[in-house]
């Protein structure tokens, strides 16, 4: 399933390794390539990489700039093997789950659950986290990658109200399954979010919240890009996300659960990657001193 026109993409954030990581996960993935590589000049990182790829398909963006923000498992991308579809889903699990884990941290070992008959969470090398199911092939047919939220500390128990909120939001949306927590399982608290899959913009997303003692929580390192045909879009985004205003800069905003969200207008791609290195350099320059975009100014300052 291509989402090559998808709404929201995954954004990564690391020191200096964003070519490097792109590069690991597109080798291990299938219909997986880098599609654009942009360095930008003068930003507060200095130079920094802008990776654009697809992994199986799906369009992730990454940049090095800087050692500000840690990718942690708050965020992790759960990967579907369905055996109605890939023929060799189980080896396909077991290779890929042995490259993503060297050099990695395994969170839960790759084993049969209650819930899989073949599941394991991982955490790469680059700090990137993975959760590699065999899917029920009788169950509704789900992409093969889907971004998933974990809710703890003070944000647990917050699961189910985040996907509302958001479900009111964006448009194409909907709830899909949901499964809580049952009573005896402690310190998970009964009737909150033990798994639930949601739908925005016709792209699914799953949240969950776990009461476990977790040493982090959501930040920039792993935030969501959401591209804008207008300014008008731009702002209904940033009016109704944007809950920490220290936190809003160059499209940046973080939401009321901790969430960061990056609200782009969908030129600004072609912008980057088409441009001439003025082009570029200007363009930058209009955008480093924005906190919500401004698309006519981002224009005047792409034709010069």
């Amino acid at each position: 399933m291509s989402r090559i026109n998808q709404k929201i993409v995954p954004h990564l954030w690391y020191d200096k390794e964003a070519k490097e990581a792109a590069k690991f996960y597109t080798s291990i993935f299938p219909d997986s390539k880098i599609t654009n590589i942009t360095t930008i000049h003068d930003t507060p990182s200095g130079d920094s990489d802008i990776v654009t790829f697809q992994l199986w398909g799906q369009k992730f963006m990454a940049i090095s700039a800087g050692p500000f923000f840690k990718i942690n498992p708050s965020v992790s991308i759960m990967v579907n093997f369905d055996p109605s579809r890939e023929q060799d889903a189980r080896e396909k699990i077991n290779t890929i789950w042995n490259k993503l884990s060297e050099d990695g941290t395994v969170l839960m070992p790759i084993d049969k659950y209650p819930f899989s008959e073949r599941y394991g969470w991982v955490q790469d090398k680059y700090g990137l986290s993975w959760q590699l199911i065999l899917t029920n092939p009788e169950g509704e047919e789900r992409p093969s990658m889907i971004p998933s939220l974990l809710f703890v500390g003070d944000q647990c128990g917050n699961a189910e109200e985040a996907i509302q909120f958001y479900l009111s939001i964006f448009k194409n949306s909907k709830q899909g399954h949901i499964a809580r927590y049952p009573k005896g399982m402690e310190p998970d608290i009964e009737g909150t979010i033990m798994f639930s899959e949601f739908l925005l913009e016709n792209q699914w997303f799953v949240a969950m919240d776990s009461a476990h003692e977790h040493k982090f929580s959501f930040n920039e390192a792993f935030s969501f890009m959401v591209y804008c045909d207008t300014q008008a879009e731009i702002d209904h985004y940033w009016e109704r996300l944007s809950a920490v205003p220290e936190a809003e800069q160059c499209g940046w905003l973080k939401d009321q659960y901790g969430v960061s969200w990056q609200i782009v207008p969908r030129e600004m791609d072609e912008m980057m990657s088409k441009g001439t290195p003025e082009q570029v350099t200007r363009v930058t320059k209009a955008f480093l001193n924005m906190k919500k975009f401004n698309l006519a100014e981002l224009q005047e300052a792409f034709k010069g």
